[in-house]
C-alpha cells in the first residue's frame, strides 16, 4: 500500500489561471491536481487533493488524517497568515508537514511574510510556482523510504 499524502489547498486558489496571473501564474488547480497525480505515481506515493473556502472544513480534513495519512502537504493561502486553528490542527495531526506556496511571499506584502504553519513544518516551499507541488512530494517520498515506510 502507498502512502498518503493529503495535498490541502486553501481559499481562493480555486480560482487559479484566472486570478492575478501575474502572481500566481496560468496553471488551474485542476492542472496542480494532475501535476500531483503524476509525481505521486512517479514516487510511490497516493495523494487526496483538496480545496477548501472553508477554514472548518479544512480543519475537518486535517483531523481526518491523523492515523491514516503518512504526511499533508499543505498551500493554506492566506490562512498563512491568520490562522493558528489550522497550526495547532496540523501539530495535533502528528504527521509530518510541507507547506507549500506558488509565490514567494517573501517578495510581496509585509504581512504575507508572517506564517503560522511555517515553524511547524518540516519544510516550506515558496516561489516555486506548481514545482513546489512536486518537490514536496519528492521529499516526502525520500523520508518515507528512508523510514522504511
Amino acid at each position: 500500500m502507498r502512502p498518503i499524502v493529503l495535498v490541502l489547498n486553501g481559499p481562493n486558489l480555486n480560482l487559479l489561471g484566472t486570478r492575478e496571473p501575474a502572481t500566481y501564474g496560468h496553471e488551474t488547480l485542476a492542472d496542480i491536481s494532475a501535476l500531483c497525480g503524476r509525481a505521486a505515481e512517479e514516487f510511490g506515493l497516493a495523494v487526496e487533493f483538496r480545496q477548501t473556502n472553508h477554514e472548518g472544513e479544512l480543519l475537518d480534513w486535517i483531523h481526518g488524517a491523523r492515523g491514516r495519512c503518512a504526511g499533508i502537504l499543505i498551500n493554506p493561502a492566506a490562512w498563512t497568515h491568520t490562522s493558528v486553528a489550522i497550526r495547532d490542527a496540523l501539530v495535533a495531526s502528528e504527521l509530518p508537514v510541507i507547506e507549500v506556496h506558488l509565490s514567494n511571499v517573501h517578495a510581496r506584502e509585509p504581512f504575507r511574510h508572517h506564517s503560522f504553519v511555517s515553524a511547524i513544518a518540516q519544510a516550506v516551499m515558496c516561489g516555486f510556482g506548481s514545482h513546489g507541488y512536486r518537490l514536496a512530494l519528492e521529499h516526502f517520498s525520500q523520508r518515507f523510504k528512508e523510514q522504511g515506510a
